[in-house]
């Protein structure tokens, strides 16, 4: 009547782990994921975006230097935020020097040149705004920013590059007045 139900045993199972597969994915990926890290750490640059803000800025008795250069159609203009227009560097052919090697330098050249000048009076200094119109071509603002963040040794010397103004700030131009 009563049927004896046979109840089996639960033997444990021991199963093993196979995290080989795991492993080798680990080996190539890690060291793939760290040299991207430094690769993509190498090709940003870092931006200083002007501040709204004007209660920020601390008030001494010689105001610091506020160079900025203004990326118009026809020229660069390098002014001095608190005295006004430094240099204006034409983008036409024909350059107004009266040293014959400056006419074959392009105006990033000479606002290189200009700005290791301004660099050796204010060695402190290290901003720089670059303000360009709505409608400049991109490569005109990379250049103007390789210009002004570092000194282009001239060729064949065995200067290396040195840093003018590294912290770069971005803004839009100021309309011209007529």
């Amino acid at each position: 009547m009563f049927r004896r139900t046979r109840r089996r045993r639960n033997k444990d199972i021991h199963a093993e782990l196979n995290i080989t597969a795991f492993m080798n994915l680990m080996v190539v990926l890690i060291p793939f994921l760290l040299i991207t890290a430094v690769f993509s750490q190498v090709t940003i640059l870092k931006l200083n975006l002007p501040a709204g803000d004007q209660s920020e800025q601390q008030l001494e008795d010689t105001p610091p230097m506020q160079l900025e250069v203004i990326i118009r159609k026809t020229k660069l203009v390098l002014s001095e935020r608190n005295s006004g227009v430094i240099s204006e560097f034409p983008f036409d052919e024909s350059v107004d020097s009266d040293n014959p090697a400056d006419i074959s330098l392009t105006p990033f050249e000479l606002l290189n040149q200009k700005l290791q000048l301004l660099k050796a009076r204010a060695s402190d200094a290290t901003t720089i705004t670059i303000l360009a119109e709505p409608d400049t071509a991109y490569d005109l603002i990379i250049q103007a920013m390789d210009a002004v963040r570092m000194i282009v040794p001239e060729q064949g010397s065995d200067q290396l590059p040195g840093e003018l103004f590294p912290d770069v700030s971005i803004g839009s131009a100021p309309e011209v007045s007529q």
